[in-house]
Parts: C-alpha cells; structure tokens; sequence
C-alpha cells in the first residue's frame, strides 16, 4: 500500500531509514495520510479527514490541538527521549554558566583587553578575580520530573560529584531502573525546594504544572538558589521569579524560554531553545517520529502517543480492524456483535484506555469482499465511535 505523508517543517532524510520506497514525504500534500511536524503551530490549520496520525519530532505538543484530534480519532505522537542527551548537557553547561559567570568573563575579556598589547596578561591576571563562582562538586541538585531528561541530568550531576534529589511521584519502572543509586527520590516537592541550590525542572506543561514554579514554591527555596528550566516557560511563574531575582532569593534563572521581561532582569541568562539543536537530536526524533507513524499506519501500533492508550501490537497478518472510540460501555461488544453477525472469526482482540478515549484492535481470521465497506460502515456508526481502519485488507 502506498502512504502519503505531509511534512510542516523541515524533517531530517533520516527519516528514510524508515519510510520505505512506498512511502512518499513532501509539503505539498493536500489529503496525506499523516503529518510530521516540529515546531510549526497546527492550531489554526484544517487538518484534512485523510489524516490518520500526527507525529510531532519532539517531546512538547502545545503546537497540536490534541482534543481536537482526539476528536476526529487522529493519534498524535511525540518522541519522548529521542532528545534527552542534548538537552541534558546544555542543563550541565546552563549550570556552569549561572555559577562561575562565564558569560561575564568572556565579555569583559573582549570589551576591555582588546588592544592592551603586553598589558593583556596582566589586566587578566588582576581583573578575573570579579568572575569567581563556586564549583558544582558538593552541592546539591534537586531534579524535577524524572523521566528520559530528568533521569540523564540526575545520573550527570551525581558523576560531577553532586548531592542529587530528585522529585516524581509518576516515574516508570524502566526510568526508575536507570536512575543511580545515589539519587534520592524526595516524596515532597517542598522539601526539593527547601534543600536545592540548584534546581532544574524537566515535567510537561500543563494544567497541573503551570506555574508550579511559583511565589509559594520559591519562597521555599534557599536564599541564593539557582533554578534551571530546560522544559517550558510556563512552569515558572515570571512576575514571581522576577521578584524573587530582585530580592535575591533566586540568585540566576537560566532558561531556553526568554522573553523581554526577562531580557531585562539581572541574573537571568536565556538561550533561544538550543535544547535540542543539535543534529543528533534532529535525527533521532525524525526516526522515532518516522518509524511511529509507519508502524502506526500499517500495523495499527501504538507508542509514545499522548492522546491514545499504548497499543503493542504483532505485525499485521490478517484483515485487522483498528476501532478509535469514546471510552465509554458497550463499544466493545457492539463491535464483536458487528462482525460475528457475519459469521467471522475473531482470532485476537486487543481493547486498551485511556482517559475518555479507548482503542479496539480485532484481528479477523478473513474478510469477504463483498462484506468489507458495509462491516466498515456498520461499526463507524456505533455511539462513540471516532474512526475505523481496515488492515491488511
């Protein structure tokens, strides 16, 4: 079968490793059978009805209208990970930089030596001394959010000598396996905010975790903290950070989030989102964004989707039914009532949730020709159904 995918943004040809020759990628699609995408904004798009996935090569998707898409049955993906190296050493390097004022150095180094000729030794020599800032080894760091990045980040500091805590009442079994032993897992966010010198953040945005980061929560801190945000802006409340920059209770804020208000406050060091720019980063998000959506379309498999529930599937084999629908009763037995009706033999059924969205997947041992548009019809127009995909077929 062929696929036509749209692109919104420049992808990686990585994606080739992937995608084979039945695959076909360009912009210029009017009715793909799913979009890859990065940062471009798709609230104000149409997304045409051909669109079976979305897969966004990166790990945020405020830039996607998730419960619309829900809506209509299109699975959106991220690719959670597939970032989390680059991002983990410019957290490391944004720490540097807030401690020992690099920054500052190199700027000073340039305004004021240039043409000093044999004096420049010696105006160094005499001038570093306002540059001094304290090493990592032996503070501590508290670690927000423990998942791919949280985890590389904690793992990091402790090998830089650090005392690491770190905070996730929802971490994974599997990140939990990969987190050193050195680490110790706080219950209390308060007590992370209370202990941190540095304080890095790394959980999605969101209705819970917008402006975790708070007047409450940095009241908390130490005097003189430094507080890292790799992840999104909004997890920081900035009127009560700038406040908090200003009476010193937080010494630096070094986030890839900058805005004019922050531009202008001491203490602040923005980056423009270089969280991810690097070309290895690029490439794993554009394989994992590229093998997601070919898994998705051919097999009906499910990973690293954020409105649909994990769906691990075999390859397809037989005639599979892919069934997107509201998670409510009755769904499931309205579709086995559909195809035993025609005498069909279920061979394996999968049936996963999650939140008020639900996935069917029914593997049938045939499927007549003559049946196969009215068993498609006869199933879309059960009570909460939002899609219906024949494969293999």
């Amino acid at each position: 079968m062929e696929y036509n995918i749209k692109t919104l943004n420049s992808i990686s040809p990585a994606i080739y490793t992937e995608l084979r020759d039945n695959y076909h990628v360009s912009d210029a699609f009017t009715n793909p059978d799913a979009i890859l995408v990065r940062s471009a904004s798709m609230h104000e798009m149409t997304i045409p009805g051909s669109v079976q996935c979305i897969a966004r090569a990166g790990a945020g998707t405020n830039n996607i209208p998730i419960d619309a898409c829900s809506e209509a049955g299109i699975c959106v993906f991220n690719t959670p990970g597939a970032n989390a190296n680059a991002v983990c050493e410019l957290v490391i390097a944004a720490m540097l930089l807030s401690c020992r004022n690099i920054i500052g150095g190199i700027s000073w180094v340039k305004e004021t030596q240039i043409g000093q000729g044999d004096k420049f030794e010696k105006n160094v020599e005499k001038g570093k001394s306002q540059f001094v800032g304290p090493e990592l080894r032996g503070k501590t760091l508290g670690v927000i959010g423990l998942g791919a990045i949280g985890v590389l980040v904690s793992n990091a500091a402790v090998a830089l000598g650090m005392n690491v805590i770190g905070y996730d009442p929802m971490i994974s079994v599997d990140h939990a396996w990969k987190l050193s032993r050195k680490v110790k897992h706080e219950n209390s966010l308060d007590a992370v905010f209370a202990q941190s010198d540095f304080l890095t953040v790394h959980v999605p945005l969101n209705d819970k975790t917008r402006g975790m980061i708070g007047q409450r929560a940095l009241s908390l801190c130490k005097k003189g903290v430094r507080i890292l945000n790799f992840a999104r802006g909004g997890l920081v409340d900035e009127e009560s950070l700038i406040a908090a920059l200003g009476d010193e209770r937080v010494s630096h804020y070094v986030t890839d989030f900058g805005s004019e208000a922050l531009l202008k406050t001491e203490g602040v060091i923005c980056m423009p989102h270089l969280g991810a720019s690097t070309p290895e980063s690029e490439e794993n998000c554009a394989v994992m964004a590229a093998a997601q959506t070919r898994d998705y379309l051919e097999s009906g498999i499910i990973r690293n989707s954020v409105n649909l529930p994990a769906v691990d599937l075999a390859p397809v084999t037989k005639p599979r039914l892919l069934c997107i629908h509201g998670n409510i009763p009755n769904v499931l037995s309205s579709i086995t009532g559909v195809i035993s009706s025609y005498s069909l033999n279920i061979s394996d059924l999968v049936n996963r949730s999650r939140g008020n969205m639900a996935v069917s997947v029914l593997d049938i041992d045939n499927m007549p020709e003559e049946n196969k548009e009215e068993i498609i019809a006869r199933v879309s127009a059960i009570e909460g159904m939002k899609r219906v995909r024949l494969l293999n077929c």
